[in-house]
C-alpha cells in the first residue's frame, strides 16, 4: 500500500498518473482500467494516481474510477483540486471519498476552468491547495466534521522548474506552508533541469521540510513535447533544446520509442540517485508494457546514475537557481546566489504608504484602535453611518486596488492587492503552479500577482513573510459588507481565530 511504502526508509516507491476521458465506458475506460490492472500484476507500482478534470475539461470521476481500481486490489491517489465546487461541495467530496475507502489525496488548487457543455465553465476556487489540506487536516483530528475522525493521506504538489526568482521562491513559500498544514508527502511537476531537480532537495533540506517526495517522470513523444514547449499544460517545462533532441530521436520511430524508455529509467535512477523518495510517471496512456520496460531499464542502471546527470542539463534561458552550481557535480553547491529581484521606486514608495496607512488604521496594536472599534461599533447601528463609510470605502477600494466588495479583505498578506480581483484563481497562500516566466496561467498578457507581491516584500527585505501566516478563505458571510467595520469589530478572519486543531 502506498502510505506504508512511502513510511519505509529502505523502499523507493513508483506511482503512475492515469488520466480518465470524457465517457463512462468505452475503450478510453477499459485501456485505463487495463493499465491499473496490469500495474497491479507487475507488483512494483505502490499506487496509480488520477486526475481530477485536468485542464479543466470534463472527464470520468476519479472517485468512482478509483473505487473500482481500489476493488481490484490496486491502491489509488486521487487528485482533488478547488475548481468545480464550492467548500460545501469539496467537504462533501472528502466524506465521499473517506465512505468510499480512498484515504491517499493529492491536494490541489487545479488548472482554469475549460470548455464543458455549452461553453467554458464557471470557475470556483472557493479554497485552494493550502486551505484544502487544512480543512482535510481537521476531518483526520475530528475538529470539523460531527462524525468519526477519517484517515486520510495528503499530499501536495511543487513546480521547482519557475524560470523566475519571483516564481521560484513563491513555489517554495507556498510549500513551506503545505507542509505547516500536514501535507504527507509531494510530487513534483514535470521538468527536466536536473538541478532545480536538486534545487527542491536542498530547499528541502535547508528549510527543514521533512516530507517524503516523488520527482516526475513524463514519458514524452514528440507531439506531447510540442505541446508543452508551447506552454499549453500549466506549470509543465520542456524546452526547445529538449524538444529538438526528441524531434530527431523519432525521426526512425523505433528508435524514438527506444531513447524515451532510456531517457525515462535514466531521469528517474538519476532521482533516486538524488535522495527522492520514489518517481511518480505520467504518459502512460495506452499499455502498461512501456513502463514495465522502464522499470526493468532502471534496475540495470541504477548504480551509474551520476553518469547520467549531464544528460538532464535542460535549464531554461536565464533562469534563476538558488543555488550555485557546483562545476564538479554539475548540481548545487551550498552556496546560495544573490536574490535579484526588486520593484520600480514608485511601486516601492506606494507599498510602503499603502503599509503605513494601513498600520495606522487596521491593526489591533495601533494606538488608537480601541477608539476605532468603539467608532465601528456605533457606525453599524446606524444605516446612514454604515452608509457612509461604505460608500467611502467603495469609491477608495475600488480605485486603488479594484476592490470586488467581498468583506473579509486580504491585501496586506499579498502585498496590497487584491486576491479576488487580481488572481482568477483568489489564491490568499500563494500562486498556483500555473504561471510561465512570471506571466499568469489565465491572463498570459500580465505578470501573476504573486510575482508582482514577491517584489514588493523583496524590496523591503521581507520576501520571507509569505511563506509564515495561514490565510484562511474568503468569508462569503461578509460579501458585499464594510471589511473596515468587519475588521474593528472582529468580524473578519483578523479578528476571528481561524481554528485548525483542538485546544
Amino acid at each position: 500500500m502506498f502510505r506504508e511504502d512511502i513510511s519505509d526508509s529502505k523502499r523507493f516507491v513508483i506511482t503512475m498518473e492515469l488520466v480518465p476521458g470524457e465517457q463512462s465506458k468505452g475503450r478510453s475506460v477499459d485501456t485505463v482500467m487495463s493499465i491499473a490492472d496490469a500495474a497491479l500484476s507487475d507488483g512494483r507500482i505502490s499506487a496509480v494516481s488520477i486526475t481530477d478534470n485536468p485542464g479543466g475539461h470534463p472527464s470520468l470521476s476519479p472517485d468512482v474510477l478509483g473505487k473500482e481500481i481500489v476493488n481490484m486490489g490496486m491502491d489509488v491517489i486521487v487528485h482533488f483540486t478547488c475548481r468545480d465546487q464550492n467548500r460545501v461541495g469539496i467537504e462533501s467530496r472528502a466524506l465521499q471519498l473517506g465512505r468510499l475507502g480512498i484515504k491517499n489525496i493529492l491536494a490541489l488548487t487545479g488548472d482554469f476552468s475549460g470548455k464543458g457543455f455549452a461553453g467554458q465553465g464557471a470557475p470556483v476556487f472557493d479554497l485552494e491547495s493550502v486551505s484544502l489540506l487544512t480543512m482535510l487536516k481537521m476531518m483526520d483530528e475530528g475538529t470539523l466534521t460531527r462524525g468519526d475522525r477519517e484517515d486520510f493521506f495528503v499530499g501536495c504538489a511543487v513546480s521547482p522548474f519557475k524560470r523566475t526568482e519571483e516564481e521560484s521562491l513563491c513555489q517554495y513559500f507556498k510549500l513551506h506552508k503545505k507542509v505547516r498544514a500536514s501535507a504527507r508527502f509531494v510530487i513534483t511537476q514535470v521538468g527536466y533541469d536536473v538541478r532545480k531537480f536538486h534545487e527542491l532537495l536542498c530547499v528541502q533540506r535547508d528549510w527543514q521540510m521533512k516530507v517524503p517526495t516523488l520527482g516526475s517522470v513524463y514519458v514524452l513523444t514528440p507531439t506531447v513535447a510540442r505541446i508543452m514547449t508551447e506552454g499549453k499544460v500549466p506549470g509543465v517545462v520542456v524546452t526547445p533544446a529538449l524538444l529538438k533532441t526528441i524531434q530527431q530521436e523519432w525521426k526512425e520511430k523505433n528508435n524514438g520509442r527506444t531513447a524515451t524508455i532510456e531517457r525515462s529509467a535514466r531521469l528517474a535512477v538519476v532521482l533516486k540517485g538524488l535522495g527522492y523518495k520514489g518517481v511518480h510517471f505520467g504518459g502512460i496512456h495506452k499499455r502498461f508494457e512501456t513502463l514495465s520496460r522502464i522499470l526493468d531499464r532502471m534496475g540495470r542502471i541504477e548504480k551509474r546514475w551520476r553518469d547520467f546527470v549531464p544528460e538532464f542539463d535542460f535549464p531554461q534561458e536565464n533562469g534563476f537557481n538558488l543555488y550555485a552550481r557546483d562545476p564538479a557535480t554539475g548540481l548545487c553547491s551550498k552556496k546560495m546566489n544573490n536574490r535579484m529581484s526588486e520593484t520600480s521606486p514608485v511601486d516601492k514608495a506606494l507599498f510602503q504608504t499603502y503599509r503605513t496607512i494601513h498600520r495606522a488604521f487596521f491593526s489591533h496594536d495601533a494606538p488608537f484602535a480601541p477608539l476605532y472599534s468603539d467608532l465601528c461599533a456605533r457606525l453599524e447601528k446606524s444605516p446612514f453611518g454604515y452608509l457612509l463609510v461604505k460608500t467611502a470605502e467603495d469609491i477608495s477600494k475600488k480605485a486603488l486596488f479594484s476592490c470586488r466588495e467581498c468583506g473579509d479583505c486580504g491585501i496586506q498578506h499579498l502585498a496590497f492587492f487584491c486576491p479576488e480581483s487580481q488572481c482568477p484563481k483568489h489564491t490568499r497562500n500563494g500562486p498556483c503552479g500555473g504561471s510561465r516566466n512570471g506571466m499568469c496561467e489565465v491572463h498570459p498578457e500580465r505578470r501573476c500577482v504573486w510575482f508582482r507581491a514577491y517584489r514588493r516584500w523583496a524590496s523591503i527585505d521581507e520576501s520571507d513573510r509569505m511563506s509564515h501566516d495561514f490565510v484562511p478563505p474568503r468569508n462569503w458571510e461578509l460579501n458585499r459588507t464594510s471589511s473596515w467595520i468587519n475588521f474593528h469589530l472582529g468580524k473578519d478572519h483578523q479578528g476571528a481565530p481561524f481554528v485548525t486543531s483542538k485546544g
